[in-house]
């Protein structure tokens, strides 16, 4: 989210406004005012302060891959955003990656999406995706994502910048995940954890083509390249900076909308431009695969297959387990 430094300014009375209605919202439940609702099984959010990509999906397939290991039965709770007929690109992603071993809830009230699950399954741990702002739901732990690329003590408040909470919010997190840097990120002491923080980069597993089977390929299976990357994320600089870092050569690069459903009018010019620019194929995110329509292509579409990898995973497994067990602990 980049608006020009004037579209900035003349939003910034309407972010003043929203801050107060954030903080009048979030004041409703510290206060006892509002009640969350709470389903049975343990709840676990993840979500994020900023619109875009901050690697919630990955960290949620992390999750689910954890409690699944421990033989947990585990329930995926989203919101589906901009999807339709009950999914989104995100939540095929998840049922592509996990298959039948995990079951979904989808919809804007995660509370009647989960009590319809336990009413038809046995579920250990509920995951909910995007859940830091969903106050309804009462949950036991709370991740919040952050993207160490971004300095958030210099960004502004929806609509005149990225930010859905003051950075202060952090605060009412159990657990920091800094995605894309294993370094701290730069928050001010008082507004941050002292501990708790930990650091993720994303690892390159290989690539799957479009329209052709499951099977993932190394780089050096798909050709020495140069390929267009293209992509409809909430922070494209990301994968554009991932695709370097993994030494991918990339020719040209096309930037979409978050969320974009491609036409196949528009993936045959994705086609024609990567020819142009001497590209063999062409290169995009997982996301982006499950907007891509269902057409013949000229340039293979290789999709790049990825997950987290921590700086210190063990240290997070037991500050999740710990957090876990005091907070039911305490309920017991």
């Amino acid at each position: 989210m980049n608006l020009p430094r004037a579209v900035q300014i003349a939003l910034w009375p309407f972010s003043q406004v929203y801050g107060i209605y954030v903080r009048y919202r979030r004041a409703l439940y510290e206060k006892g005012w509002r009640k969350p609702k709470r389903l049975n099984a343990t709840v676990i959010s993840v979500g994020n302060l900023t619109v875009g990509g901050t690697g919630k999906t990955p960290m949620v397939l992390w999750l689910a891959d954890k409690f699944l290991a421990e033989g947990k039965r585990v329930a995926i709770l989203s919101r589906g955003y901009r999807g339709s007929h009950g999914s989104s690109d995100e939540i095929e992603l998840l049922k592509r990656r996990l298959g039948p071993r995990a079951l979904f809830g989808v919809g804007p009230d995660r509370f009647a999406s989960g009590s319809r699950l336990e009413s038809e399954n046995d579920i250990d741990v509920f995951l909910l995706d995007d859940g830091f702002q969903h106050l309804q739901l009462a949950r036991d732990l709370d991740i919040l994502m952050l993207d160490g690329s971004r300095k958030l003590k210099s960004e502004w408040l929806l609509p005149a910048g990225p930010l859905r909470e003051p950075v202060s919010a952090c605060r009412r997190a159990d657990i920091l995940v800094v995605s894309r840097k294993f370094e701290r990120p730069v928050i001010e002491a008082k507004d941050a954890h002292t501990f708790s923080i930990f650091h993720a980069q994303t690892r390159l597993l290989g690539f799957r083509q479009f329209g052709a089977g499951p099977e993932e390929k190394y780089l050096s299976e798909i050709g020495s390249g140069p390929f267009l990357a293209f992509c409809g994320i909430g922070n494209p600089g990301a994968f554009f900076d991932d695709l370097s870092r993994w030494h991918v050569p990339v020719a040209e690069k096309e930037v979409f909308p978050d969320h974009h459903k491609y036409s196949p009018t528009e993936l045959e010019k994705l086609q024609s431009r990567a020819e142009t620019h001497g590209a063999v194929g062409l290169v995009t995110t997982e996301k982006d695969a499950e907007n891509l329509p269902p057409t013949n292509v000229r340039l293979p579409i290789w999709i790049a297959v990825i997950d987290f990898v921590f700086a210190a995973e063990s240290e997070l497994l037991a500050a999740i387990d710990r957090k876990l067990a005091s907070r039911q602990g305490a309920a017991a």
